[in-house]
């Protein structure tokens, strides 16, 4: 079969690779449909390759049931699914409590098993969530970001009338949590970028108030726009060492700081900023995967209705849809950032 395979920084290829094959009475065979480029996959393209050379690579999928084993009882050849990510390969302290984020056994496809940018995939079945005819298998494979961003707002106190601000809300995972703070009921969104063309998605997708920080004072305009108070819940998405220190000072005193992206380098925090911590007496929330009991969660489940109401739009978040074969070409593409990149969205 086809697929995309990382054998170091910056070195992607396009190659064949084995079918996969049932392995155990709970195994399924998926054929993929769709498979998106997460950030954390440009992040570790660009700065630290992968946890096994020629590993096939990927994690954002959707696609049809092929083949099943002989104890699988929650989906049948011919269904589609979306594909949870989070596989273990052992059992701790927290797998045990159901806590299957914080497990030491966590780990995704693409690391170390084969992952998603490939034309097959094998999974145990209880990864695969049902989604209905009426969604699209592009929609579907944003199923996991989406699930990334409802597992850190699960963690908050948002309510009903708040002001949420996102930062970094020109990628995948802040144009989603625009659209699910709306859901949860937020007043007013303050959508924060360096991307006038990203921000202009941004307020198309649902967002109060858009603030490009290269050019504007953000905290000065988050208070404009609060009556003085700043945001009730700020949500990083960029995963930025510099925005992952800043965004304290756009909280109000009380609330809170939810951490979405994964800053692939060291965080220094200035004092300005972190004493808004103490003094604001802020709530801090470290969000890490997108599951939680019973496997694999009502992140799954409420991303598969939203998505299937329309409340969530992807369309707005899509703008490549590429064969498999164009990935080495279009990650190199993602490094030079010469054009508008939304979601990429690869077809096996």
């Amino acid at each position: 079969m086809d697929a995309l395979k990382l054998y170091g920084v910056r070195d992607i290829r396009f190659e064949q690779a084995e079918n996969p094959v049932i392995q155990s009475a709970n195994d399924v065979i998926v054929k993929v449909r769709a498979a998106g480029i997460c950030g954390s996959d440009i992040s570790r393209y660009k700065l630290l390759g992968p946890y096994i050379p020629g590993m096939i690579w990927g994690h954002e999928f959707s696609g049809e049931v092929i083949e099943a084993g002989t104890a699988v009882t929650n989906v049948a050849k011919g269904d589609r699914v979306a594909g949870c990510p989070v596989v273990f390969d052992g059992e701790d302290y927290y797998y045990k409590k159901g806590e299957y984020n914080r497990s030491d056994f966590n780990t995704a496809i693409g690391a170390k098993r084969p992952g998603a940018f490939a034309e097959y995939i094998c999974l145990p079945s209880q990864n695969l969530v049902p989604i209905p005819d009426s969604l699209s298998f592009d929609a579907a494979a944003l199923m996991e970001p989406s699930t990334v961003v409802l597992h850190g707002l699960y963690r908050t106190s948002l309510s009903v009338g708040d002001t949420v601000a996102v930062v970094g809300a020109g990628g995948s995972l802040g144009l989603l949590a625009i659209q699910w703070a709306k859901v949860f009921g937020a007043k007013k969104v303050i959508a924060i970028d360096i991307d006038d063309a990203k921000l202009a998605i941004a307020k198309r997708l649902g967002a109060d108030v858009i603030i490009n920080s290269l050019q504007e004072d953000t905290e000065a305009v988050i208070l404009q726009h609060s009556e003085g108070l700043k945001a009730d819940l700020v949500m990083e998405a960029a995963g930025s060492p510099i925005t992952a220190s800043q965004v304290f000072a756009y909280a109000k005193k009380g609330g809170g700081v939810v951490f979405l992206g994964i800053p692939y380098g060291d965080v220094t925090v200035k004092r300005y900023y972190f004493e808004k911590i103490l003094r604001s007496e802020l709530t801090v929330w470290g969000s890490w995967s997108n599951v939680s009991a019973p496997f694999p969660g009502k992140e799954w489940s409420d991303s598969v209705h939203f998505f299937a109401e329309g409340k969530i739009n992807t369309e707005e978040i899509i703008t490549h849809r590429l064969p498999l074969s164009k990935g080495p070409e279009v990650f190199e593409k993602l490094m030079e950032r010469k054009e508008l990149f939304g979601k990429v969205i690869l077809h096996p």
